[in-house]
């Protein structure tokens, strides 16, 4: 492997690929010190204040004056505002679409309504903070002697939160939360659909069902702490409840159904250098294959592309699509603002440790996770998602609240890059993870389902990787655990994004 990675003639920082001493060469100028690996070197004299590139683009400002071998990390690259001339639809590759009768397929469970799931759960749902002991007392009485006479059922779940009440009854923050329900709700990863409130709270059941038209029936029903009498109460009529739902669950049988019907979450979380090198352009290449058999991809995480959105709007198929990305940025400026933020308080102090020093260096290797189709839709958090192809979805760069409203959306498989290691894991929909680098993934084995790092120390091909991510993604969509199943991740991660005041 070569000491450092130079991604674009025009770039004036490398990228280096393992410790080097102060002396060793990088493109012809001795570096002036040890530099960790996957952190950044000059590669010409940039004066103070001028531009520094990386991927073709600028992801800083030189602090002051840094010369050909010097270290570029945080003690000398500005954050700045980058003022986009946003051009739309100017970059439309199309892809080449599969016919419907030749397309790949998964093993699913087809709803009622048309909907494929990839699990088939039984869900405890709460509407507030106030009845999450209930939901988890439901869930928990349901234990592996039990639910081993039910081989189709994957298990009973608490999905629970910290808010519902204490805020306004309308705006962004009630709809979202709202939108985040009806998604559980009504996803094609639940069999069957247990509701718990308390009764008094802000968020009532009721309004919910009316909103959407949710008709209670033998695999959806709801209830309130106050109106049952209590919590032991609420407890024993909720293992009833869910225990008459399980042999109905039960009879749902996994039959083929084509790759479109797959709706995929494109997630990154721990992010380091190597995350836009490997594993976020590979899930990008596995996007494009699932798009060009009908599917759908949704990217997230609308801080995390801060920088990079000039990208995306390029190949958004219209104008109007590109403006409402747009949009999100502009209220993502003005909501960091108001609460006396940066956008560039990501990355992380891990990422940084990883190699990556502003926003604009991380945006532009998180985008590369969307592949290189038309973006097809710009969606709210948790609003649910209705065009094929690639499409983006609002939400904040915290993971479990991102991951949280793409399953709300719709999506039946989440896909999760990590460079640092992220344990994460999510129900209803599995996870599987992508490592960026092999030296992580040999480290944390047992939670890593693909290296992508094999790109780089083994010379595997960006195309071979994005392949192997796309079939394993038809494998797990029918029913191979994924690592974080495997490990029981996923009933503490529902994590509904709380916008607003709190009251």
């Amino acid at each position: 492997m070569k000491a450092f990675i130079r991604l674009d003639p025009s770039d004036n920082v490398v990228t280096v690929t393992r410790p080097l001493e102060a002396g060793t060469p990088v493109d012809g100028h001795p570096v002036t010190s040890m530099i960790p690996r996957g952190q950044k070197v000059a590669v010409s004299n940039i004066p103070a204040g001028a531009p520094v590139r990386k991927y073709a683009q600028v992801i800083g400002y030189a602090a002051g004056d840094i010369s050909a071998g010097d270290h570029v990390h945080t003690h000398n690259l500005d954050f700045r505002h980058v003022d986009a001339d946003y051009e739309y639809a100017t970059d439309l590759r199309q892809s080449m679409m599969i016919e419907e009768g030749k397309r790949d397929t998964f093993l699913g469970y087809r709803r009622a309504n048309g909907k494929v799931g990839t699990r088939n759960y039984i869900a405890v749902i709460t509407s507030v903070n106030c009845s999450a002991t209930a939901a988890r007392m439901v869930a928990s009485a349901f234990g592996p002697e039990e639910l081993a006479a039910y081989p189709n059922v994957d298990g009973v779940v608490a999905f629970v939160h910290g808010t519902g009440c204490g805020m306004a009854g309308e705006g962004d923050g009630f709809d979202a939360l709202q939108r985040v329900m009806w998604g559980y709700a009504l996803h094609p990863n639940h069999a069957g659909v247990l509701m718990l409130g308390l009764g008094c709270e802000m968020n009532q059941i009721d309004w919910l069902l009316d909103a959407y038209g949710i008709e209670k029936g033998p695999l959806f029903d709801a209830m309130n702490i106050q109106d049952v009498a209590g919590l032991r109460k609420t407890v024993d009529l909720g293992i009833e409840k869910v225990r008459a739902m399980l042999p109905l669950a039960n009879e749902a049988r996994r039959e083929p159904c084509p790759a479109s019907e797959l709706t995929v979450a494109l997630q990154c979380g721990g992010s380091d250098a190597w995350s836009g090198l490997t594993a976020n352009p590979a899930l990008g290449y596995a996007c494009d294959l699932l798009v060009a058999q009908g599917g759908t991809g949704v990217l997230a995480e609308t801080p995390e592309i801060y920088g990079a959105e000039h990208l995306l709007t390029r190949r958004a198929f219209n104008r109007q699509t590109g403006e409402k990305l747009v949009s999100l940025i502009h209220w993502w400026e003005d909501y960091t603002a108001r609460n006396k933020g940066s956008m560039d308080n990501n990355p992380t102090p891990g990422n940084k440790k990883g190699g990556l020093t502003t926003i604009l260096e991380k945006s532009l290797g998180a985008a590369a996770k969307g592949g290189t189709t038309p973006l097809t839709g710009v969606y709210k958090y948790a609003e649910p998602i209705s065009a094929k192809g690639f499409t983006f979805m609002d939400s904040p760069g915290y993971d479990p609240a991102s991951v949280t409203g793409q399953i709300a959306s719709g999506c039946n498989v989440v896909a999760f890059t990590t460079g640092r290691g992220s344990a994460f894991g999510s129900k209803p929909s599995p996870c599987i993870k992508i490592a960026t680098n092999t030296q992580m993934y040999e480290r944390m084995v047992d939670d890593m389902d693909v290296n992508a790092g094999a790109i780089l120390s083994d010379g595997v091909s960006l195309e071979e990787k994005g392949r192997e991510i796309y079939e394993l993604l038809l494998r797990v969509a029918s029913g191979e655990d994924s690592k974080s199943e495997a490990q029981g991740l996923g009933d503490f991660e529902f994590v509904p994004w709380q916008i607003g005041a709190t009251m």
